[in-house]
């Protein structure tokens, strides 16, 4: 006879428990990037996520050795397009650790400031961002505004908007004018409403703060363990930072402080953020009011740095420098050896390793993102969490697909 589906089952029936999977992305709009996430649920609870690195396939890291140094910079801009600048700083300082360039006063104070407008602008993004991805609109759109002022200062400075590629090996493309400085002025101006804005919708929101507190908690252990740097560090208790830990450029000279909490959760994540962009406002405001006279790029006896225009039309030396630096198969002698230098860039160490066989072209290019680094957190950050937790989480450790799938 058929058994009653009503009937208690036998003693030492074994339970079978049944999971299906959903992807996430890589088209998605809170994704804002081509990654996919493989999640395995029993119902809403997530039971496990497998993360896949993207569908870009840019080959970044290979055009490296088919670059110059100089020419390499435009690729570098297109890794972390959040904060294009920062990469620039990142690569430049590791050729030129590998050179042994000092650079002029004047070009490390313009550096640190394009390097702290970028990282403004990005944790811009990420804060307003995964606001709107919890359905805090507004508070996305003030961050918005403030990010289209930056690119005003990118375009005075460079020409570019977006991808300014404007540090070169010993200096930077053009050196700051009075338009430049204006705009930077206009930045820090505008900032502190922006920020009043965004902590009145947010800082006490009830819908945001249920959202991302005691979410996606990263304790200080796993913090050290899975590598994780940056903001998703501090935000964890490790408070290190490479401008203060391992200065470079003119950061000595600077007076900030490198905010961090214990708590390690997305709210956490987000408030460092906050407040590292008022750090940011700090270091900017200091740099413009102390910002060096003098020039920009070392001297042309250095060999290496590429000669401004005006140098090239009105000087045989310039005309002559600038020749066998494009010219392939010629150029200055690089030496045989191996370097990694890193910086403090808005998601964490960015650093660049190189292997050079005499030429002014890497003979191996090696990146250190952030992002690669910190996408394998996920998987840990999201266990036994529900789907609807995802969107926060995920927002809160700012993923770039161009650093993945490089």
């Amino acid at each position: 006879m058929p058994a009653n589906l009503l009937d208690e089952p036998e003693l030492g029936a074994e339970s079978k428990q049944f999971t299906w999977t959903l992807n996430f992305g890589p088209q998605h709009p809170a994704t804002h990037t081509t990654l996919r996430l493989i999640l395995e649920l029993d119902g809403e609870r997530i039971v496990k996520a497998t993360p896949d690195i993207g569908y870009l396939h840019s080959g970044f890291e290979k055009l490296g050795e088919h670059l110059s140094f100089n020419q390499y910079v435009t690729i570098v801009d297109r890794k972390n397009y959040i904060s294009p600048p920062m990469n620039e700083v990142a690569w430049h300082n590791a050729v030129e650790k590998m050179l042994g360039i000092e650079l002029t006063k004047r070009c490390q104070y313009i550096r640190v400031i394009i390097g702290e407008l970028a990282r403004i602008s990005d944790h811009l993004l990420c804060t307003g961002a995964a606001a709107l991805d919890l359905g805090a609109f507004t508070a996305f759109l003030f961050a918005f505004n403030l990010r289209e002022q930056i690119y005003d200062v990118y375009e005075e400075m460079s020409g570019y908007r977006f991808h300014p590629g404007y540090t070169r090996v010993g200096g930077v493309l053009y050196d700051f004018n009075d338009r430049v400085i204006d705009r930077i002025r206009k930045v820090l101006q505008s900032f502190h409403k922006v920020y009043a804005d965004m902590e009145k919708l947010l800082f006490r929101n009830r819908i945001f703060l249920d959202r991302t507190r005691n979410i996606g908690v990263l304790t200080k252990e796993d913090a050290i363990n899975f590598s994780a740097t940056g903001p998703i560090a501090r935000a964890s208790g490790v408070t290190n930072d490479l401008r203060k830990d391992q200065p470079y450029l003119a950061y000595k000279e600077f007076d900030f402080d490198v905010p961090y909490m214990t708590e390690g959760d997305v709210y956490a994540r987000f408030l460092v953020r906050m407040e590292e962009m008022r750090q940011s406002h700090r270091i900017l405001t200091q740099a413009l009011e102390n910002l060096p006279t003098g020039p920009v790029n070392v001297p042309l006896a250095e060999k290496f740095p590429l000669p401004d225009k005006g140098t090239v039309y009105n000087s045989m030396e310039g005309l002559i420098q600038h020749f066998e630096l494009i010219m392939p198969n010629r150029g200055v002698e690089s030496p045989k050896d191996e370097v990694y230098a890193a910086i403090e860039s808005p998601n964490g160490e960015l650093g660049y390793y190189l292997i050079t066989d005499g030429s002014q072209t890497a003979w191996r290019t090696r990146t250190r993102p952030p992002s690669f680094i910190h996408f394998q957190l996920f998987p840990h950050l999201i266990k036994d969490h529900l789907i609807a937790d995802v969107v926060a989480v995920l927002g809160s450790i700012s993923i770039i697909a161009a650093e993945l799938d490089r």
